[in-house]
């Protein structure tokens, strides 16, 4: 594939989410009711501040759980193939489970897997 193909999806991408973009605000149905702008809770009016702050601890322990969680989606193809690719791979997803382990490990030292 050369770069003139990649030009071509690249810009056959941009034109299409533009003009996604242009006929859906084109076509769609604008309405200033002012409810839409006030915060849905069950039907029911808001009590206090809307405004609600989360730790980041949340967050940090989420992104955590996806990492570990994509690195599953790396080990199941792996070990459906295992017999084929040999024994380099073995070696390349040791290496892969080090690092990985080493990143928990680190996270684990800073205390980003406590939940306070």
């Amino acid at each position: 594939m050369g770069s003139e193909a990649i030009i071509v999806f690249l810009l056959a991408g941009i034109v299409l989410v533009a003009g996604a973009n242009f006929l859906s605000g084109l076509l769609s149905h604008k309405s200033d009711n002012p409810q839409k702008r006030e915060p849905y809770e069950s039907g029911m009016n808001t009590i206090g501040s809307t405004w609600v702050q989360f730790k980041v601890g949340y967050y940090l322990y989420a992104i955590l759980f996806l990492i570990f969680d994509v690195e599953v989606a790396f080990l199941i193809p792996w070990a459906v193939v295992f017999k084929e690719v040999g024994s380099v791979a073995l070696i390349e997803i040791i290496l892969f489970l080090v690092i990985l382990g080493l990143g928990l490990l680190y996270a684990w030292k800073k205390g980003a897997l406590k939940w306070e």
